[in-house]
């Protein structure tokens, strides 16, 4: 399995990424367990998830994803240091304040280590920027853990340039740990929100980027084709931003390109992504064995120039 660095900060990773937003919430237990064995098995490597994951359910408080991903991890099928384990703090949808002072981080981080069940994480985000606090106290935050061997390194979800730009400068400046790898949204229907400034100082900076929703929320897999396709679907819930011209000229060069490759819509779509310029990996989730392949594929399928351009094309 090919295996990509993590810009400077020493980690490595296969060409793509589990998304654990789905464990415990749409994959059980015992699901999760298998889907996590089987892309190990696959010769695999990192999985991402967040404090977070799955607060949003009713009857949720935030934190069930890790508690998976450390049963799992208890269970011995694939050894700790095998596993880059990517978690985040600093975003709580139920409006309570959490945010990215040191004092949360700190309290964050021993909560987050204890559902995991590891004495480590191999990556810890901050999961959106915080207005209240200082960019410098939250680097600072970071700095202690990784000086603790709490995080082995840092990194930053959902900034755009300017303020990846700010807390680079302020890393420089005070002598203090910098993000070296950051999550933003990336797939073929959104990339206003990487391309440009953004990827650029990415590549300026050699930041490693391992983006999300490389499906669309599902919408790439072509299942979703009209709005009543996603009733009755939990994770649909933001597939009607793509039902337009834009979604269904890309749904239209992914199905013309699945009939060349003999691939999935799915496999190919999280395939451009890996191999777009400054993309680490993509992050993708799958719910069943069967979605679980078509993630395992891309990590192998090579586009054409011309196939890549034709979807590139369709997503302009």
């Amino acid at each position: 399995m090919q295996s990509r660095p993590l810009g400077r900060s020493g980690l490595t990773t296969a060409p793509v990424v589990f998304g654990g937003n789905v464990f415990g919430w749409t994959a059980d237990e015992n699901t999760s367990f298998d889907l996590l064995d089987r892309f190990f098995e696959a010769g695999f490597n990192t999985i991402d998830t967040a404090d977070v994951y799955s607060a949003w359910v009713d009857g949720h408080q935030g934190g069930e994803s890790e508690l998976v991903i450390g049963k799992w991890l208890k269970r011995g099928t694939v050894a700790r240091d095998k596993a880059v384990i990517v978690t985040k703090v600093g975003f709580d949808n139920r409006g309570n304040k959490t945010g990215l002072s040191g004092h949360w981080i700190a309290e964050a981080v021993e909560a987050s280590l204890k559902r995991l069940g590891t004495d480590y994480i191999d990556l810890y985000l901050a999961h959106k920027p915080d207005a209240d606090t200082p960019i410098e106290e939250t680097l600072e935050a970071f700095g202690r853990l990784k000086d603790q061997g709490k995080v082995r390194a840092i990194g930053c979800s959902n900034y755009e340039a300017d303020q990846l730009r700010e807390a680079l400068d302020a890393s420089t400046k005070n002598g203090l740990p910098r993000f070296d790898v950051l999550q933003p949204e990336y797939n073929l229907y959104t990339r206003e929100r990487f391309e440009g400034p953004l990827a650029e100082l990415c590549a300026a900076e050699d930041i490693g980027v391992i983006s999300y929703y490389a499906l669309a929320a599902g919408f790439l897999t072509g299942k979703y084709r009209r709005k009543e396709d996603t009733e009755g679907s939990a994770r649909a819930y933001r597939v009607g931003d793509y039902l337009n011209d834009k979604g269904y000229r890309i749904l239209a060069a992914l199905d013309e390109i699945a009939v060349e490759t003999n691939a999935s819509p799915a496999t190919i779509a999280i395939a451009w992504v890996a191999a777009r310029p400054g993309i680490t990996a993509p992050i993708a989730s799958a719910t069943s064995l069967r979605q679980l392949d078509a993630m395992i594929a891309a990590g192998s399928l090579e586009l054409s120039d011309d196939q890549m351009q034709r979807l590139n094309e369709a997503g302009a």
